[in-house]
């Protein structure tokens, strides 16, 4: 052997990659994750309402402001026994569903036609932005002259407030679909039809689910405001009545009723998108 035929095989590296646990076992190691997720989901709540406690059982923050957890849970127990917080949780999910359902339709309806039609979304899309930016709440009041006291003008403040997330997003999830996609159904002699069903429709509908994850969040934000203005029932009703009598602890129990409202609600949403969208992208519907 020559000296460069030494001095190459001297110089030869042999790499060895070896497989990870998540490789050697995938669905182990989901698992673990989907357990640590939970458990990091379920501990830090604890934590924090553990350390709120303390902090007031032993007088580091004013009992008067931050009543104890304790004490905010048992004063939604008396408020359950007398009947007052189901009665205004029915009114505010009354009117949230309702509203929510309107401007889920009609915005997931205007986003599609928008989307698909060049003239429609010339013509429409400047004058929704514009509208768009109005705070909702701002026409609450408009909504109360027009339509006078009552439900009416609650459940349509509800759904323009969902309509033009929907809207938006559906809209760009249609015009976002490669062109390569149609060109490629053309190409096997779908129709009209054809290409709505098999291409425009599972594009769409991920993202009308990511839409309704906003909206549901933004219909309770915008009805709680809305009863702290007008109505005499309702959660938002209740957090500003207790505010007004210097009453703490019902206070607190609407914001944390209001807190899990959202928190359930967005979680029926994404549990329905991936029960209806196997083939969706997992990211875009965990909470």
């Amino acid at each position: 052997m020559s000296v460069q035929e030494r001095t190459s095989a001297a110089a030869t590296v042999t790499t060895v990659i070896r497989p990870t646990k998540a490789e050697v076992d995938p669905l182990r190691t989901a698992r673990r994750r989907r357990l640590q997720e939970r458990l990091l989901a379920w501990l830090t709540p604890i934590v924090v309402l553990g350390a709120w406690e303390i902090a007031a059982q032993t007088g580091v923050i004013p009992v008067r402001f931050f009543p104890a957890p304790s004490m905010i849970f048992s004063t939604g127990v008396d408020m359950v026994q007398a009947g007052t917080l189901q009665k205004d949780l029915l009114a505010t999910m009354t009117r949230v569903l309702i509203g929510f359902a309107a401007g889920a339709v009609i915005g997931a309806g205007a986003g599609l036609l928008l989307g698909l039609s060049r003239l429609a979304r010339a013509a429409l899309d400047p004058f929704l932005s514009a509208l768009y930016t109005v705070p909702k709440l701002s026409l609450l009041p408009l909504l109360l002259l027009i339509f006078g006291l009552g439900e009416t003008p609650m459940i349509l403040l509800v759904a323009l407030s969902v309509f033009f997330p929907t809207w938006i997003t559906c809209m760009a999830a249609v015009t976002a679909i490669p062109d390569g996609y149609q060109e490629a159904a053309k190409a096997f002699g779908s129709g009209r039809w054809a290409m709505f069903r098999h291409v425009i429709w599972p594009a769409f509908l991920p993202n009308l689910f990511v839409a309704l994850r906003l909206s549901i969040g933004v219909a309770i934000l915008v009805i709680v405001g809305a009863e702290f203005v007008q109505g005499n029932s309702g959660i938002g009703y209740r957090i500003w009545h207790s505010w007004s009598l210097f009453q703490a602890r019902p206070m607190y129990v609407g914001i944390c009723v209001i807190a899990l409202m959202g928190l359930i609600c967005s979680m029926i949403v994404s549990a329905v998108g991936r029960k209806l969208l196997p083939w969706a992208p997992q990211q875009s519907q965990r909470r």
